[in-house]
Parts: C-alpha cells; sequence; structure tokens
C-alpha cells in the first residue's frame, strides 16, 4: 500500500495536458498525458514487480523486453548506470477473463528512478491485466535505440499517461476461405493487431470457396478444405484462440449461413438443394439444421467470446424457387422464398442463442426483416453508410465496417480516408451512440494470400485503430493531418522493425512497393 500511496503522491503533481497532439511516435494516440525534457536510459535488465500471479502479464512482459532491447541485448555491460531499472504493475484485478468490454484503461508514469525511494522507474497502474498489456505497448514504443550511446532511451520523460480506448470492440477480420494462412501467419496479423491495440479477431474461417475447419461431429466437412494441407485441426483453433487471449484478443468465429456455403456440400452433398443449386444450404431439411448446430457446438467448445457471426449476407434465394423439393417444402409452409430466408436467419438466431453465443449478422438481414430479428443481435454494417444510425434507433447494437473506407481489400481507398471514418456518424443520440459496439477493417482474401497480407493490411487498419482508440476530437480535425501522417509514418516504420510487413503509407495503391530509394520514414 506504501507504494500505491506514493504514486498518488507524484500523480497528483502532474499537470495534465489535453490530448497529446504534439506526440510524434505513440500510436494510437493516448487520450492525456504530459512529459517533460528529459532523456532516460533504460537498464536491459528491467525488472518486473506486480501484484497478483497473472501469467499474461508476466508473459507480456518478457515479449515486450524482448522487442525493447532487441538490439544490443548480448552487448557486454557497460558500467553505465541506467536511469530506470524497474517497472511496477500495480492490477485492481488479475482475474483473466477476456469479454467484450473488459477495463483495458490505464495510468503511465515514467520518471527518473530514486535510489532513496521505492517508487520510480516505470509505474502502471490497470483495473484489469489487459489494461496492463495496452501500457506495455506505449512503454515499448517510447522506448528508443540510441545508435551511438548503445543504450535504450526515454525521451520527453517524465511522463505521465491515462489512456483508456474509446470503444469496447476494435476488430480485424481475416478471410482463412478464399485463401489458406498457415498458424504462423494468423500469429503474426494476431501480434500485430497487439501493437496497434486492436482486440478482435473476426475469423472467418469458412466460405463457398473452402470448409477448412475441423468439425467432429461431422467430420466430412472439411473435405471441403482446398487440400489435405490446408486445414485447421480443433487443436490449432484452440491455440489461436490462447495465443490471442495473451495479447487481449477475442477471437469471434463465422459460420457464414445461409449463403457462402457450397462448400459445405462437398462432404455432405445432402446439403445442397441439388447439384445444380449448391447454395443456400437447403432450407428444406432437417438435416440442414443438425449440422449447423454440430458445428455451432464443437465451436463453442473452442470459442469462448460472447459474441459469433452468423453472416445472412448476399443470400440469393433464386434455386430454391426452382428446386422441386424446396419449391414444394415452401408451398407446403406457405412461405416466399424471401420469407425462407427470414426462417432459415431467425432459426440460426436460436440455435446460437441456445449455447449462450449473442448472435452477430450482416446488415443485409437488418435490411430485409428488423423485426423479426432476435434483440440481442448484432448488426455488422458493410454495404454504406447510414445503417448502424437505422439499427441502434431501433434498438439493435451495430459494428461498423463500411467497404467504402474499412475493406481492406479496397486498394484504392487512401489512409486518410480510412482514418477519418467515424462509427458514430450520424448518431447524436448519447444513448444510441453507446449502442455502437466500435468498428473493425475488413481483410478479404480474395486476392491477399501469405506472400501480400500484412502490407494489405498495414498501415491502414492502423488508421482504424486510431480512429477506435483516441479520443475524437483529439483525431478528427483536418487540420491535424499532417500530424497523424507523421505519426503513422513512424508507426509504419515501427511495424517493419518488428517484422511486419507494411507498405508505405501514402502509395496510391496500397501494398505497392515502394517506387525508389529512401527513407522509411519519407515514403
Amino acid at each position: 500500500m506504501k507504494m500505491v500511496s506514493q504514486l498518488v503522491i507524484m500523480i497528483s503533481t502532474v499537470v495534465f495536458v489535453s490530448f497529446c497532439e504534439s506526440l510524434s511516435y505513440i500510436w494510437p494516440l493516448p487520450w492525456n498525458c504530459t512529459w517533460g525534457n528529459q532523456t532516460l536510459s533504460v537498464d536491459p535488465s528491467l525488472s518486473l514487480l506486480v501484484n497478483g500471479n497473472s501469467l499474461i502479464v508476466q508473459q507480456a512482459f518478457q515479449r515486450y523486453k524482448r522487442i525493447i532491447f532487441k538490439h544490443g541485448s548480448n552487448l557486454p555491460p557497460t558500467g553505465l548506470h541506467y536511469h530506470i531499472n524497474s517497472l511496477h504493475i500495480f492490477l485492481k484485478s488479475d482475474d483473466e477473463e477476456l469479454q467484450l468490454g473488459t477495463d483495458e484503461s490505464y495510468s503511465l508514469l515514467v520518471t527518473k528512478t530514486d535510489p532513496h525511494s521505492i517508487v520510480g522507474g516505470i509505474t502502471i497502474q490497470a483495473n484489469s491485466v489487459y489494461g496492463a498489456l495496452r501500457a506495455l505497448e506505449t512503454i515499448s514504443q517510447l522506448c528508443i535505440f540510441n545508435y551511438e550511446a548503445k543504450t535504450v532511451e526515454i525521451y520527453k520523460a517524465p511522463w505521465f499517461i491515462q489512456d483508456k480506448p474509446r470503444f469496447s470492440y476494435r476488430g480485424l477480420m481475416l478471410d482463412t476461405s478464399r485463401h489458406y494462412y498457415p498458424l504462423s501467419v494468423i500469429k503474426q496479423i494476431i501480434d500485430s493487431m497487439a501493437y496497434a491495440k486492436l482486440n478482435v479477431l473476426h475469423w472467418h474461417i469458412i466460405d463457398e470457396e473452402s470448409f477448412p475447419l475441423e468439425v467432429p461431429t461431422y467430420p466430412n466437412l472439411w473435405k471441403g478444405a482446398y487440400s489435405k494441407w490446408e486445414r485447421y485441426t480443433v487443436e490449432d483453433a484452440y491455440e489461436i484462440v490462447s495465443f490471442a487471449k495473451m495479447r487481449g484478443i477475442n477471437v469471434m468465429a463465422e459460420v457464414d449461413v445461409p449463403g457462402h456455403a457450397e462448400s459445405w456440400g462437398v462432404g455432405y452433398p445432402d446439403l445442397w438443394p441439388s447439384l445444380s443449386c449448391r447454395e443456400p444450404l437447403d432450407v428444406s431439411k432437417n438435416f440442414t439444421f443438425d449440422v449447423i448446430l454440430g458445428i455451432l457446438r464443437d465451436m463453442r467448445k473452442i470459442f469462448p467470446f460472447e459474441l459469433f457471426h452468423l453472416g445472412g449476407d448476399e443470400v440469393n434465394t433464386g434455386c430454391w424457387s426452382s428446386t422441386p423439393h424446396v419449391k414444394q417444402w415452401l408451398q407446403e409452409h406457405n412461405m416466399t422464398a424471401k420469407e425462407a430466408y427470414q426462417y432459415f436467419v431467425v432459426k440460426a438466431q436460436e440455435l446460437a442463442l441456445s449455447l449462450n453465443w449473442t448472435p452477430v449478422n450482416w446488415e443485409e438481414t437488418f435490411n430485409s426483416f428488423p423485426e423479426k430479428l432476435n434483440p440481442q443481435t448484432v448488426v455488422h454494417n458493410w454495404l454504406g453508410g447510414g445503417v448502424c444510425p437505422k439499427a441502434v434507433s431501433k434498438g439493435f447494437r451495430c459494428i461498423f465496417s463500411n467497404q467504402g473506407f474499412w475493406y481492406l481489400d479496397h486498394l484504392d481507398v487512401p489512409w486518410d480516408d480510412v482514418y477519418y471514418a467515424d462509427p458514430l456518424e450520424g448518431i447524436r443520440d448519447v444513448f444510441e451512440q453507446k449502442l455502437v459496439l466500435g468498428g473493425e477493417v475488413c481483410m478479404w482474401g480474395e486476392t491477399a494470400d501469405p506472400s501480400n497480407v500484412q502490407q494489405t493490411i498495414w498501415p491502414r487498419a492502423a488508421a482504424a485503430a486510431e480512429r477506435l482508440w483516441s479520443n475524437k476530437e483529439a483525431t478528427s480535425s483536418r487540420s491535424s493531418a499532417q500530424l497523424a501522417l507523421k505519426r503513422l509514418e513512424y508507426f509504419r516504420c515501427l511495424l517493419t522493425r518488428r517484422g511486419v510487413q507494411a507498405a508505405p503509407v501514402k502509395n496510391k495503391y496500397a501494398r505497392t512497393a515502394p517506387v525508389g530509394p529512401g527513407s522509411c520514414y519519407a515514403q
């Protein structure tokens, strides 16, 4: 308690600077901070003192220590007296449960170590282990390697930062159906998400082209994979979820029904209405819903996140009406094909809800039959603007992914269009604003595979990440664009230093290679 009391006294003497506009190298921008004019060296033998027994915090400290001291870690001792030799983390709770809305706020104090005090160096206060993780990322960005002195230094100290996310849901969607990504690549993407403080990996595992996931209850489903070598075992999926959690990232899986499901019939042809009508899934058969329930039950054992994506987009019901047995079923149930689409979506929602999942659906379901959707439904916008305002006005929660700005496969969208798109656009009511969970950038995989996916994601995903994390008033002025560009260029170079294949910021088309020689910081 003495350490905490001393920390409170030190913090109380700090004068806040509202926002941090003049910072040149922290991304996303912290909410409030103050800084000084000192340069402090950091001991490569930096020690950690933390209350509680969080393995996540312990491992994160070691992970960030390797990042911070990447240069010179094997150099012999220099005999230097380092200004900072300890990192203290004070956690209100070391509970490691991770769900939507888990507190990620933190306070960070960086001062010169006082040999006469037990407080000094780097100090973090956080309500959860995941707030501590976000603070460690900020610290890693403050630490700069001095090539002349061969030491890690923190400039503009002492620092005091108070930070929190603007939105609870800050996502990246990864499509592993259009092209297969090995586990190592998915893990690299998860690591890079943590660098930008994103916290949800929306794993679009399955689509019409391939079904790569093992489903023990229906083992023939992954016959729909591209090959025997392009699959994910149950153990693989567990590994991804665990790896992501260690970085404060939830994994939301998606099973897109009833459309985008042709690959299911490779293993179970009865799921196709006919050989000439391979999607949508056959609405007339109980077997279809048995398979969906089996998939969901198996996946519920793997994915603990409370949200589950059921798709529901781009459903062309034409061949239901032209397939004899489905047409007969429609007539017997006095349904049109459009009404059968509604029936299918609602029934899939009921199955997910029975497993204690909250259903997420693409916006077509809301656009077509909002009054029939379960009230817990999260509407996922993608087609264009104005959907989230309509959804929240009817009491639904919403995720923003307007394809005009946040679809990363749209290579002609420049960084600033990504940056200035806002999930709350057109929503003025404070209660309705709270129904917008946040947003996500979407990495559809038709033209991306392990050879180019990272440079397609980054750095534009970071532009959205700051919009989802930082104070809107500090980042919304077009007059601040040059400051934002400077910081984003710096962050892009930070990503490349960490091994992330991020493309130059100002390319006319995303993932385009540099046009000529030059500094990373001027491309």
